[in-house]
């Protein structure tokens, strides 16, 4: 298995845990390259663009927030390189009592052993902006 799975393969366990209700935002930072940029597409209230720590670890808990500790990323594949990692994952959160998906893609850049950007691609736009607001 190639570095850089075991590396989002982690990052997805640390991720599971926060979205979960943990505050453990450091297993999480420790996966992060210190510049990082993370891409979300869309109009929803979360899209945008992030650096940082700061920015990125909150934009991760404002998705916590938004979705009430229900938001759950379930990867199905990740493919890797040295400097690349693709994952499809499908996506869920519950809102109105009700169990809501999604799929996207998500393009991982990877530096010095860390994640350095990630560009997060929903295969429909509409729906994830839809689920989000």
């Amino acid at each position: 298995m190639h570095p850089n799975v075991r590396l989002l393969e982690a990052f997805y366990q640390a991720q599971a845990a926060f979205y979960a209700g943990g505050d453990d935002t450091a297993a999480l930072g420790g996966l992060l390259a210190d510049d990082i940029a993370w891409h979300v597409p869309g109009r929803s209230p979360i899209a945008g663009h992030y650096h940082g720590h700061r920015e990125v670890l909150a934009y991760f808990a404002a998705r916590r927030a938004h979705a009430k500790a229900t938001f759950r990323v379930q990867p199905q594949a990740i493919l890797a390189d040295d400097q690349w990692a693709v994952q499809l994952a499908d996506g869920q959160l519950e809102r109105d009592g009700q169990l809501r998906t999604w799929q996207t893609v998500g393009v991982f850049r990877i530096a010095g052993g860390k994640i350095a950007e990630c560009w997060l691609v929903p295969f429909d736009q509409y729906r994830f902006d839809e689920l989000w607001s």
